[in-house]
């Protein structure tokens, strides 16, 4: 199959022949339709968090991926052939820029189907970012107020709507070369 590799740590990445992954019993394989690059991409590339973070390689790139599952492990529930997912792929199953990916059932969702795999694939990182922030760490709640710096970014326009979601009164900043942007953004969806 063909996939964006590295080959080692501050390499460039390439367009490359490698073997699909091979199915486990608590994965599914799927047909990539879209997958995403993060910041996080750049700096396990670059080599910087090695130490703590350390790669095998040839090493795919990207995490965050929609598709269309082509195989279920034997352990896996609620999820069958033909499914439409995205997810946030771990680090063990990292390899969202390729033509099959391997996910583990536990990372995943189905996709909406009101969403395309474009934008189903630009959402788990941002997504759970935004998500851990305001609801796992700090327990947001109806009426609380918060500020969302880069209202304009991946994460920021993420976590403006999961805070709103949960009835809090937000304010955010972004740069004044994203202001009209950001702006015109937030009008559309009815905050002020």
């Amino acid at each position: 199959m063909k996939a964006a590799i590295i080959r080692d740590y501050d390499t460039e990445i390439e367009i490359a022949d490698i073997d699909p992954p091979e199915p486990k019993d608590e994965s599914v394989l799927i047909a990539v339709h879209a997958a995403s690059l993060n910041p996080i991409d750049y700096i396990l590339q670059s080599g910087v968090m090695k130490e703590m973070i350390p790669l095998e390689f040839p090493h795919i790139m990207g995490f965050d991926v929609s598709g269309e599952i082509t195989e279920v492990g034997k352990a896996v529930t609620g999820f069958k052939v033909g499914d439409t997912v995205f997810a946030r792929a771990n680090q063990q199953d990292a390899g969202a820029i390729a033509q099959t990916a391997r996910l583990k059932a536990t990372g995943m969702a189905l996709k909406p189907e009101n969403i395309s795999h474009q934008e189903a694939a630009s959402v788990p990182l941002a997504g759970l970012t935004a998500w851990q922030a305001l609801i796992s760490k700090a327990n947001l709640k109806s009426g609380d107020k918060v500020l969302i710096h880069a209202g304009s970014g991946g994460v920021g326009t993420l976590a403006i709507q999961i805070a709103k979601h949960f009835g809090a009164h937000v304010a955010t900043t972004c740069s004044p070369r994203s202001w009209g942007r950001c702006r015109d953004w937030l009008q559309d969806r009815g905050v002020r």
